[in-house]
């Protein structure tokens, strides 16, 4: 556990995250508090990446729960494996229901998905439950059941205790309205669009050859170009591909041709890059 938030901010630089204030606040008082931390924000600037490097910064293994629309209990708890039961009550044709049972409700029967997992685990993990936005309200539901005690049970089993809490961070892009029973569980995290200066320190640490002149043009670049009305503005991991790509071409200052030569790496939609290029006029 880390003493204070400078201590969190240091370990999660050694990560490869690079942590504002309130970020590395937010991560010490979910460990401090044993609260999960509800990271929200636009798609690409860095909520899982500040899961993973949560994980390495505390030593501990990562669990992750990728939601979806759809998404329910069998596939975020557990299930039973009804094949091999089946083969079993096969196998077992003569003896009796009442006997047969006690045998195929059994650990070897249970498929434990990543909730289980992290309950169950016997060292402490990240459980990194992604995109939470995207699932419906019952398994909302189902999230905070777990989340309340960090207890499952399984009528078969009876009831499974963690034996150490998970450190629980939930993303959200914010494409619906979560409850507010589960923001009340979590510590709340926004992470914006860096500002200019951030993100060329994240470009530098990631792309280390970049120079440091290239860098801050391509973050004043983005930076620009994601105040446009777009459908996507660009995400961080695009504007480090962005960087990347202009070294590969050896271009050393961004001009317009080279906006306009690469500006697929930065936009993912065709319209999107004929409105930046109108803009810029290129």
């Amino acid at each position: 556990m880390h003493s204070d938030p400078s201590a969190v901010a240091a370990a999660l630089t050694v990560a490869g995250y690079l942590p504002d204030d309130r970020i590395a606040q937010v991560v010490f008082l979910a460990e401090r508090l044993d609260k999960p931390m509800l990271v929200e924000g636009p798609a690409g600037v860095g909520k899982t990446e500040l899961a993973k490097a949560v994980a390495d910064a505390t030593g501990r293994p990562m669990i992750r729960l990728q939601c979806y629309e759809g998404l329910d209990e069998s596939k975020a708890l557990y299930e039973w494996n009804y094949r091999k039961q089946l083969l079993r009550l096969q196998a077992d044709q003569g003896r009796q229901w009442d006997e047969v049972s006690d045998d195929i409700f059994t650990e070897d029967f249970l498929l434990a998905r990543p909730l289980l997992d992290a309950i169950r685990s016997p060292d402490p993990v990240v459980l990194l439950i992604d995109e939470v936005d995207r699932i419906e309200v019952e398994t909302e539901a189902l999230l905070l059941e777990v989340l309340a005690d960090f207890q499952v049970t399984i009528p078969e089993l009876g009831t499974i205790e963690a034996s150490s809490h998970p450190l629980v961070v939930l993303t959200s892009n914010n494409t619906r309205e979560l409850s507010e029973a589960l923001k009340r569980r979590c510590l709340f995290l926004h992470i914006g669009y860096p500002d200019v200066g951030r993100e060329r320190d994240i470009l530098l640490s990631r792309v280390p050859e970049l120079p440091q002149a290239l860098a801050e043009q391509v973050a004043r670049i983005v930076r620009s170009i994601r105040a446009m009305a777009l459908r996507k503005p660009p995400s961080i991991s695009e504007s480090i591909d962005w960087a990347r790509t202009l070294l590969e071409l050896g271009i050393a200052e961004v001009d317009e041709d080279a906006v306009g030569e690469t500006l697929h790496v930065l936009l993912k939609h065709q319209s999107d890059i004929e409105a930046v290029a109108k803009d810029l006029e290129l």
